[in-house]
């Protein structure tokens, strides 16, 4: 939620303002996070448009979506300049990146935070590989590489395929397992249908999985499905034998 200045006079320009109270001045003295939100927003915009400064215009957007900047982000170029009579495609779009900028330091910060502690969660691998997973019209299939403690070695793509199926070599999974000295692994796969439930190939593929690995001494700890909402795990579900 934006907290609007409260010491800037309605309709004062950024030039008539105090040095202290304009938004760069600010930034440089307290930090951005000492600036609201229409603050920031205008210091990505720049400049305004005739009859507004870009403060007021900032502040003009952000109360037309109730002070919720997430919902900015459904907004395209096209939507963004209709919607706001005197942006242009260029001011638009500098606006969208930042705000994807935002979005995607969140998220690379929520999957830092996961891959930093041991996966031995659904929940944890759902934080970790969503962004990967979701929104996808084809099927991709995805190892994760662990050590015995559980933390994460790596993460490879293994196989991309249609709607419903994926090519996944064993042999390939295993020299990638044994390459990286992995203890354990965890399968991840995504069903664009939606449906959440595991196929019989799903099911196949991870009994191979799990009966090659053994004889290297590697633990197949789950197999997980994601759709754009939920997920599947079948550790959970008591199908890892």
């Amino acid at each position: 939620m934006s907290d609007y200045p409260e010491n800037r006079p309605s309709g004062l320009t950024i030039r008539e303002m105090p040095d202290e109270q304009k938004p760069r001045e600010k930034a440089m003295i307290h930090g951005l996070k000492a600036l609201s939100d229409a603050e920031l927003m205008a210091i990505v915009f720049a400049t305004g448009i005739r009859g507004k400064s870009v403060l007021q215009m900032s502040e003009d957007i952000i109360a037309d979506f109730d002070g919720h900047l997430s919902r900015l982000t459904a907004l395209d170029v096209k939507e963004l300049c209709k919607r706001f009579k005197g942006i242009g495609p260029a001011k638009a779009l500098t606006l969208l990146a930042g705000l994807e900028l935002g979005v995607r330091a969140a998220l690379d910060g929520a999957r830092l935070a996961a891959a930093e502690q041991p996966l031995t969660s659904p929940e944890t691998i759902w934080t970790l590989m969503k962004e990967d997973l979701q929104g996808l019209e084809h099927e991709e299939f995805w190892v994760l590489f662990l050590k015995q403690s559980g933390h994460l070695i790596k993460r490879e793509l293994i196989g991309r395929g249609g709607l419903t199926s994926t090519v996944v070599d064993v042999r390939l999974i295993l020299r990638e397992a044994l390459m990286c000295l992995a203890s354990s692994i965890i399968l991840v796969h995504n069903h664009p249908s939606g449906n959440l439930r595991p196929s019989e190939a799903d099911k196949v593929i991870t009994r191979k999985l799990k009966e090659a690995a053994a004889l290297h001494d590697i633990r197949v700890f789950d197999h997980i499905i994601f759709t754009d909402k939920a997920y599947f795990s079948f550790h959970n579900e008591g199908l890892m034998g």
